[in-house]
């Protein structure tokens, strides 16, 4: 199993900034990839960033959030991290990290979510 356990989430103004980071442990050599998606109140769950968990960093990102978010990773501290800048309003959501299980390219293991708010 794995498990991942995200932190950072909190109240900012709109254009402010944020990292939310999300750590992972358990059986890390099973996965691929660590991906970001995020969940706002009576909406689908939407991918927002996604890399790969071993080998290059090879990076993929919503188009909403290109050029403003960055999603990293700390191997020795099997962390990722998504950096969010310009924040809006309507990216006010619970921000779920989970992992990628190797072979399936289905993202088999979750956390729990944190909760970010975007309002003046």
């Amino acid at each position: 199993q794995v498990q991942l356990v995200e932190s950072g989430g909190g109240l900012v103004r709109p254009g402010d900034s944020l990292r939310l980071s999300c750590v992972v442990s358990g059986r890390t050599f099973s996965i691929d990839a660590v991906g970001w998606f995020r969940q706002a109140p009576g909406k689908e769950r939407e991918f927002v960033a996604r890399i790969n968990w071993g080998g290059g960093a090879d990076t993929s990102y919503a188009d909403s959030v290109k050029g403003r978010f960055t999603i990293s990773r700390d191997n020795a501290k099997n962390t990722v991290y998504l950096q969010m800048n310009s924040l809006k309003v309507e990216e006010a959501a619970v921000y779920y990290c989970a992992a990628q299980k190797s072979y399936t390219g289905e993202y088999n293991y979750w956390g729990q979510g944190t909760q970010v708010i975007v309002s003046s």
